[in-house]
């Protein structure tokens, strides 16, 4: 086994279909499922990072701006622009912070003004000049910015508005990597609830947790890729490693009509205490966060009562006059940041990414590469450094890039609206599907829906969840990796995120997958407990 990945988030699937085109055989486990941590515990924003231009991050700015275009282009079905607009409390505000910070100071941002955000907003321009794909910046006056955005602040000099991306589903991003992987290279492989451990005479014994069995491996290089808990996995193999300092990202999933006609189509932010705080339509819902804490254990983290207050409160000061409380909350959920270990102000932790690298030593004649920070934005140059990183130690060399690789569903995805309905029409022809049909399995896979609509056959809409179909949910249970209930509603769908994972709904997806999977009525019942627990919103 030439190399061995431990952790199936964005950069270890990136890193899987990176060495999978250059040939090399693979193996990745996740001891969970994959997409489980950060990447499913995410903001869902495809952005630049315009405030890490404050502590002099242009490197990383440049590199995430690029990267962002290129998941514009290569995963058009699930990435698409977004427009993005700060409300600015003053004009000078903030300044002084911003020097500081920009100096090397350990200081808290906070809110910005004006002209601190200028400078950013030109930058976003400047680094995107040769190869815009979203319009250019503008600021707005405050007496036409309150008549356009009903319900926001009075106390303001105006907005700033800018275009970043956001991706609808990043779990289902990592099963298109995988399958691309799997697709390119017969040779490479990836497992989810399997836990790694040492074994005996340098190999490493991988552990089924849920058939109880284990596989024995002797690797030729192990990539250490299971972000937050980079530290953990290294213990699992003997290595006492201090490389992890996450902070946490707690989010909140609103339905609120009036909000999200306010935001019409775009994202709200602004600097709250040195945190960001978002808040942006995702279909017909409102995600909000996100909140920035210090966790020693990341197994530990949780959405807790304080955060949902913060968040809330947060939001209810950028739209004083909309009624939002937790009433309104139907989904919350946490990630940590795989963040370097660092003493300094949580904020101003850099959010670039490096490799740390643990040499052979004794038995263990493998290198371990650990995977230090990233974001979810810029996997593809991370997973690309990290190939380059490691080719020449198999004696191997890059064959192709991937620079311009579509992924999954993304591949000739029609690139307009006109091209879009043609596409429809010819798919829905060919497969006897109605076109609303297909419109929302394009929606939902891309181009991999032609696939799918192909080999329908005869589809039954489901009883509590009409947009999903019995061929649907077998065809995911059976060709997803799907182990858990909350496999399929968390990170193979949008459902529990929507606040749609009912226990009618929950019940009958259990039915389907469990005759799919041969779950018994009790491993039916214990899905439906846990799926519902997992999915609960927070409630006063």
């Amino acid at each position: 086994m030439p190399v061995l990945i431990l952790g199936g988030g964005i950069n270890g699937v990136g890193l899987l279909r990176e060495l999978a085109l250059q040939g090399v055989e693979c193996l990745l486990v996740d001891r969970a499922d994959f997409a489980a941590g950060a990447t499913s515990g995410s903001s869902r924003m495809i952005h630049g990072g315009m405030r890490y231009l404050e502590r002099r991050e242009f490197r990383l700015v440049r590199e995430s701006l690029r990267e962002r275009n290129l998941l514009l282009d290569n995963a058009p079905h699930y990435v698409g622009p977004l427009k993005t607009t700060i409300p600015l409390p003053s004009r000078f505000g903030g300044l002084w912070r911003s020097i500081l910070i920009f100096l090397g100071f350990s200081v808290r941002p906070g809110l910005r003004g004006r002209w601190p955000l200028k400078f950013g907003l030109w930058y976003y321009d400047f680094a995107t000049r040769k190869c815009r794909r979203t319009p250019k910046r503008y600021l707005t006056p405050k007496a036409r910015a309150l008549r356009e955005i009903p319900g926001l602040r009075s106390d303001i000099v105006g907005t700033a508005t800018y275009w970043d991306a956001w991706i609808t589903q990043a779990e289902r991003l990592c099963i298109e990597l995988i399958q691309d992987a799997q697709a390119a290279n017969a040779d490479c492989h990836a497992l989810n609830y399997v836990s790694p451990r040492a074994g005996d005479d340098g190999t490493v014994v991988l552990e089924d947790t849920i058939l109880g069995e284990s596989l024995t491996v002797r690797p030729a290089v192990v990539v250490n890729a299971a972000g937050a808990w980079v530290d953990k996995a290294n213990a699992s193999l003997g290595l006492e490693t201090r490389y992890m300092g996450g902070t946490k990202g707690s989010h909140l999933v609103v339905d609120c009509p009036e909000l999200h006609a306010a935001l019409d189509g775009q994202i709200y932010y602004q600097h709250s205490d040195g945190r960001v705080c978002i808040a942006f339509p995702f279909m017909d819902k409102v995600i909000m966060g996100s909140t920035d804490i210090r966790v020693a254990d990341p197994d530990e983290a949780r959405c807790d009562d304080d955060e949902v207050e913060y968040m809330l409160e947060t939001l209810r000061g950028v739209f004083p006059s909309l009624r939002i409380g937790r009433e309104n909350v139907v989904f919350a959920y946490c990630g940590v940041r795989p963040l370097p270990r660092s003493e300094g102000v949580t904020a101003n932790i850099t959010r670039g990414h490096s490799i740390r690298v643990i040499e052979p030593d004794g038995e263990r004649a493998w290198p371990v590469y650990c995977l230090i920070g990233g974001k979810l934005t810029p996997f593809r140059a991370f997973a690309e450094m990290a190939a380059d990183a490691i080719l020449p130690r198999l004696g191997a060399e890059r064959r192709r890039s991937t620079e311009h690789e579509p992924i999954g569903g993304g591949r000739d995805f029609p690139p307009d609206e006109q091209r879009k309905r043609q596409w429809i029409s010819r798919v829905a022809s060919e497969s006897g599907l109605a076109e609303s049909r297909v419109a929302v399995l394009l929606q939902r896979y891309g181009t991999a829906a032609g696939r799918y609509a192909a080999e329908a056959g005869e589809e039954r809409p489901l009883r509590c969840l009409g947009d999903y179909t019995d061929v649907e949910v077998r065809r995911i249970a059976l060709t997803e990796h799907v182990e858990h209930l909350t496999d399929l509603v968390c990170r193979r769908s949008v459902i529990a995120f929507l606040g749609r994972a009912t226990r009618d709904v929950l019940e009958e997806l259990a039915d389907l997958v469990g005759a799919a999977l041969g779950w018994d009525g009790s491993r039916k019942g214990r899905e439906v407990e846990q799926a519902l627990d997992a999915c609960r919103p927070p409630r006063a």
